[in-house]
């Protein structure tokens, strides 16, 4: 998406840019091209073809948030210069271009912030919480926690996710452009994550701390009550419910592929 092109389209979903720290962060100037100038061309496309586009922001343009939970009229605490401003800026920026776009070229937008998600497929290796303590556990190994275990997500199902996703896109009416809040209300500690992983996964594996991450947020939980509003939706699967079948599918992928795709070392970010 850095390079213009041509499609027939009447919708676009631009979620194009990696959301693990561990990928975004290994070459951080092509994530802020990707942002950056992926928007721009993506809004192109979509103004010259009159079509409706969805942009995938994410909970991170509150940075470290001084409000909790987070609304979507809270301006952030983000580092400008940190090791995951590539991510954060470039979301922040690209979510500038929209609205702009939106203003002055009339573009028929829909911007949401997506806070933690996770399910089956994701990478075993992606660096996230829920991913990472899960393999590690499969594996009998330590569960590796950066910090005192103390940070909260909010960690919200695929599926639910979604479907909030399509409902945005289909809605219709002026003032339903977002920012969308878009994630669970339901709030754990890294801690309480590992715990509830080694609990059903079953290994008495131990918890190791190391070092907090370089600007990792402390809070993360959304106010979902505008997507609720407008939109009429919540997430429904339960925690316990999303986090058995996530397990389930990585416990397979382990016993197809058996050596093949275990990584060299994985930590929680």
């Amino acid at each position: 998406v850095v390079e213009p092109f041509e499609a027939e389209v009447t919708r676009i979903f631009n979620l194009a840019c990696p959301a693990s720290p561990v990928a975004y962060q290994n070459d951080p100037v092509k994530t802020t091209m990707t942002c950056v100038l992926g928007a721009r061309n993506m809004l192109d496309l979509a103004t010259r073809r009159g079509a409706r586009i969805f942009q995938a922001s994410t909970s991170e343009v509150y940075g470290d948030p001084d409000v909790h939970p987070q609304t979507e009229d809270y301006r952030g605490n983000v580092s400008s210069i940190g090791p995951r401003a590539c991510y954060d800026e470039g979301k922040r920026c690209a979510e500038s271009l929209f609205f702009d776009y939106h203003r002055r070229h009339g573009t028929d937008i829909r911007v949401a912030r997506i806070f933690n998600t996770y399910g089956p497929y994701m990478r075993p290796d992606d660096g996230r919480v829920i991913s990472n303590f899960i393999v590690q556990a499969l594996l009998g190994s330590e569960l590796t926690i950066h910090g005192d275990g103390m940070q909260t997500r909010s960690p919200c199902y695929v599926d639910d996710m979604i479907d909030a996703f399509l409902l945005l896109m289909d809605a219709e009416g002026p003032n339903q452009t977002g920012p969308y809040n878009l994630g669970n209300t339901r709030e754990y500690s890294v801690r309480e994550i590992a715990d509830q992983v080694r609990s059903i996964v079953g290994h008495a594996v131990r918890l190791t701390f190391h070092p907090a991450n370089h600007d990792d947020p402390r809070k993360r939980r959304p106010d979902i009550s505008k997507a609720t509003r407008d939109l009429g939706w919540a997430p429904k699967v339960a925690f316990d419910t999303g986090l058995r079948a996530t397990i389930e599918y990585f416990s397979e992928r382990l016993r197809r592929e058996v050596n093949g795709w275990l990584p060299g070392s994985v930590s929680a970010a």
